[in-house]
């Protein structure tokens, strides 16, 4: 069984999607930090992501590993863990970018759909639902307003010690969604048959409900 959850940045989609896979004892697969960690290895080797030959031999060698410890996921870049580094605003700044050319994408796809396949599984990112698992067996598409996501983006931020205002962040959220959806490589949107929820006044707890309450009845 794949659910797909996709939505924006700063939605609320991994939160809710790791506690959704909490709730029915299955798989947690963010894929948003698998393009995250990417982009680190981009930036510390200084790759210009126009150079198609030299993008193509980082992801050649590029160790990329997840799983789920004590609630959160544990990402790891060639035996290094970066759960936190690919939180930092630098690589904010710059996943869009890197996250539109399409040998990375490809490249993630492919990953993602070996992970995913392999057992039950929550799979949360922007094209889950339309281009990574378009057979999904429970699509959903998360939605929340610019200044909610903005609140939720600067919480994580201060979790690693960053301190951006709120405007700021909003105006990067509307950069962020823009390039996002207007990408010709698997831009983000929401699946024809996607549940979508507005997260902007729900609880984590009611929003996972939502979700858990909806794929029991299906599979009912």
């Amino acid at each position: 069984m794949i659910i797909a959850i996709d939505g924006p940045a700063a939605s609320g989609k991994s939160t809710t999607a790791r506690r959704v896979a909490e709730e029915l004892g299955i798989t947690y697969l963010d894929t948003g930090a698998m393009y995250r960690a990417v982009t680190l290895a981009v930036l510390e080797q200084g790759i210009d992501i126009r150079d198609e030959a030299a993008l193509k031999k980082l992801l050649s060698t590029l160790d990329l590993s997840l799983r789920t410890e004590s609630g959160k996921t544990v990402i790891t870049l060639n035996g290094r863990d970066v759960s936190e580094r690919i939180r930092a605003s630098d690589v904010t700044a710059h996943v869009s970018a890197v996250s539109a050319v399409p040998a990375v994408r490809e490249a993630m796809v492919k990953l993602q759909r070996e992970l995913g396949n392999r057992n039950d599984s929550v799979v949360e990112g922007r094209d889950i639902g339309t281009v990574v698992f378009p057979e999904a067996d429970h699509k959903f598409y998360i939605v929340a307003d610019y200044r909610t996501r903005a609140e939720r983006r600067q919480k994580d931020l201060r979790q690693i010690g960053e301190e951006r205002s709120l405007a700021e962040l909003m105006e990067d959220l509307k950069r962020r969604d823009k390039k996002d959806s207007s990408r010709d490589h698997s831009p983000l949107k929401r699946a024809a048959d996607a549940i979508v929820i507005d997260t902007s006044r729900l609880s984590i707890e009611e929003q996972v409900k939502i979700i858990v309450d909806k794929v029991k009845k299906g599979n009912s």
